[in-house]
């Protein structure tokens, strides 16, 4: 059963004639996405570790950074800090996210934000073909190509940004 939904990431790839999934997400009773993410897609068929993490942060100058990574790898916080030139950094505060990036946590893309936050891609994504990232809806998921995704990220930063395990 396939849901269409709307949303500015919807949007741009139409925009961009990139093909699609949408992928529904149960949520949980207080309307949060399940716990168990990974053990429910890959029920579905899907491997959990190409869920692209949008995950923001705010520098001690007070500008935004989303750092897009796949897998499970925790940031670097040494590199981040280092690569965007900030002193201090932290992770954005839960009710910063939808005022930053226009989004809700649980639903954030790595792509269709606003221009004042600088993108940062770690080199993970390129270890799969097909991935999962945020569809600016709580409750679904969008899979794609990565090399379509890393098309619409040529303006980001590519790197390592996570620890090496």
């Amino acid at each position: 059963m396939s849901q269409t939904i709307s949303s500015p990431v919807t949007e741009l790839l139409e925009q961009n004639n990139i093909p699609f999934e949408v992928i529904e997400i149960p949520l949980s009773e207080d309307k949060k996405p399940i716990r168990n993410l990974e053990e429910w897609l890959t029920e579905q068929g899907k491997d959990p570790t190409s869920v692209v993490r949008s995950i923001l942060f705010k520098g001690k100058s007070g500008s935004f950074s989303l750092l897009a990574a796949a897998g499970s790898g925790r940031a670097d916080w040494g590199t981040l800090r280092k690569h965007l030139g900030e002193r201090k950094l932290r992770m954005a505060e839960f009710d910063e996210v939808p005022e930053v990036t226009g989004y809700v946590v649980g639903a954030v893309p790595p792509i269709a934000l606003p221009d004042s936050i600088k993108v940062l891609v770690d080199e993970s994504l390129s270890k799969y073909d097909e991935v999962i990232i945020g569809s600016g809806v709580l409750g679904y998921a969008l899979g794609l190509n990565r090399d379509s995704l890393q098309n619409l990220l040529i303006n980001s930063d590519n790197g390592e940004f996570l620890k090496t395990e």
